[in-house]
């Protein structure tokens, strides 16, 4: 009786766990269905190539522009940034949480980096809103503090904990034999942390990067409160990109998104801002998902 009612319960978890998985999948179906169903009549307006290689961004004009290349630019603008800062500390931090702090120190770190991925992104914003954008704009001397290198520090923020845990995880699937073998064959602690244990452990911190940085494209309260919003195309190269107002496909959908009605081009225009964000995110996770792949296969091996 016991087995019959163990077997029972783990037949019916399992069955549990698979309807939420089709679930999950039969929802995401449906966004992507919705997203597509209600974005697409954009093109019996608006050509295709002019919304996927139009430079302005202007629903009001006559006739209305929804060009997407502004919004790119600045979502690819401060997800870069927010890479320069984010994946050194974020893999750095994992680096030391793993292999050089004492193992209470340890604990300590991974516990406060987890809780750091739960402070709302709506908190951060205001913050930088508030403290950030006035510090950099006196800084760099800037007319406003509300910039894409803002935003750029505060997605890192918020990515840098993404990174850091799932590198760390990576990192403690290598085997153990790894470590055992450099040092028996010579090298010192650093060589074999360098050279052998993170580029064992690199596909899976290839997917903590591609993770964190997929966290930080898809966020959008932040780049509202701190990017500026000013959907303009670079004409003084990078860096005064970085320190002028840009506006993101997410700013643009969350800023517009309560002000137009149903059916109209430019609440089409803004369902294919969601279907680039998508295509997007769904990139930077199936480059997560294979590189996590291969370091499983390398941890069996």
């Amino acid at each position: 009786m016991n087995r019959q009612r163990l077997r029972l319960g783990e037949r019916a978890i399992e069955s549990a766990i698979f309807a939420g998985g089709v679930a999950a999948i039969v929802i995401v179906g449906l966004i992507m269905f919705f997203l597509f169903r209600e974005g697409l009549p954009l093109f019996g307006n608006t050509s295709a190539a002019g919304f996927f290689f139009g430079k302005k961004w202007q629903p009001s004009s006559e006739p209305p522009q929804f060009g997407l290349l502004p919004n790119l630019w600045g979502s690819f603008l401060v997800t870069l940034g927010a890479a320069v800062i984010a994946v050194p500390l974020g893999v750095g931090t994992a680096v030391y949480i793993r292999y050089i702090a004492p193992r209470r120190l340890a604990g300590f770190l991974k516990g406060f980096v987890e809780l750091m991925g739960a402070v709302p992104s709506v908190a951060v914003g205001f913050v930088g809103a508030v403290a950030l954008s006035p510090l950099i704009k006196d800084f760099l001397h800037l007319d406003t503090g509300k910039s894409a290198i803002v935003g750029s520090v505060l997605l890192a923020f918020l990515a840098i904990p993404t990174i850091t845990t799932i590198a760390e995880d990576a990192m403690s699937m290598v085997p153990k034999e790894y470590f055992q073998g450099s040092v028996a064959l010579g090298a010192t602690y650093w060589q074999t942390i360098y050279r052998v244990l993170i580029p064992a452990a690199r596909p899976g911190i290839v997917a903590a990067i591609m993770l964190g940085l997929g966290r930080a494209i898809g966020e959008t309260m932040v780049v509202i409160m701190v990017t500026g919003n000013a959907g303009l195309l670079p004409d003084h190269g990078v860096w005064h990109a970085f320190t002028h107002s840009v506006r993101t496909i997410t700013g643009t959908i969350g800023a517009e998104a309560l002000e137009v009605a149903q059916g109209e081009p430019h609440y089409q225009a803004l369902f294919m801002l969601g279907v680039v964000l998508l295509l997007i995110t769904v990139a930077f996770n199936s480059l997560a998902v294979t590189a996590l792949g291969r370091t499983r296969r390398t941890a069996r091996t």
